[in-house]
């Protein structure tokens, strides 16, 4: 079931992303930065992934509302999806029983990623809540 809700919410906020990205393009008449594959292949090519997805929402910010202040919640997000990733990597690999291993063993650091992984997605939420207030504000 969260696998499920998982797909469905990043489903949800691609569809998100691309529809606000072409609302900048509309807005600011200019073309994104970042091609438009680039806006789904930047969350799964390794080292890119690392950048580019928030490349592409700090280009649709600008775009959208030139010379005003890129929003908090788009640092933060990005840095709690840093530290639920890359903490991820290490904790999630292998076997379940070794996976199940490393929670007994390393349960503070299991935690702090779990818990950066929940923020994450609230953090998003603002992300969310700001770009499209922005744009919103913009367009009328």
């Amino acid at each position: 079931m969260g696998d499920a809700a998982t797909v469905l919410c990043a489903i949800a906020f691609l569809a998100w992303l691309w529809r606000v990205r072409d609302n900048a393009r509309t807005l600011s008449g200019h073309r994104p930065r970042y091609a438009w594959p680039w806006v789904y292949a930047g969350w799964i090519v390794p080292t890119a992934n690392l950048w580019i997805p928030r490349g592409i929402v700090a280009d649709i910010h600008r775009a959208s509302a030139p010379g005003e202040r890129l929003p908090h919640a788009v640092n933060w997000w990005w840095g709690l999806w840093l530290v639920s990733s890359l903490g991820a990597v290490g904790l999630y690999a292998g076997t379940t029983d070794a996976v199940i291993a490393r929670a007994y063993t390393y349960a503070p650091l299991l935690l702090v990623v779990d818990a950066a992984a929940v923020a994450t997605a609230v953090a998003g939420v603002f992300v969310v809540r700001a770009l499209t207030a922005v744009q919103q504000k913009h367009m009328h």
